[in-house]
């Protein structure tokens, strides 16, 4: 079931798995998505991010599941 969430999350934080907030890529997309500047982002600024946008966030990644779903399911009609 959360699969393609955690797979998201596992390729997010390629590099910086144990210190997620470490991730270039996370802070672009925070950047890209609430207007914060990358490059100056502190660890306290994400875990602020993260705690205020949970419920965002976990929406997100049920989304990925549903596409991860649908790729799935159209990927088995498709076949001979």
């Amino acid at each position: 079931m959360m699969l393609a969430s955690l797979r998201f999350i596992w390729n997010a934080t390629r590099g910086h798995r144990l210190r997620p907030w470490r991730s270039e890529y996370l802070k672009w997309r925070i950047e890209t998505y609430s207007g914060m500047k990358a490059e100056s982002l502190q660890t306290k600024d994400i875990l602020n991010f993260l705690w205020n946008e949970k419920w965002n966030l976990v929406r997100f990644l049920n989304w990925t599941d549903q596409m991860d779903g649908y790729r799935k399911q159209s990927s088995r009609s498709h076949q001979p």
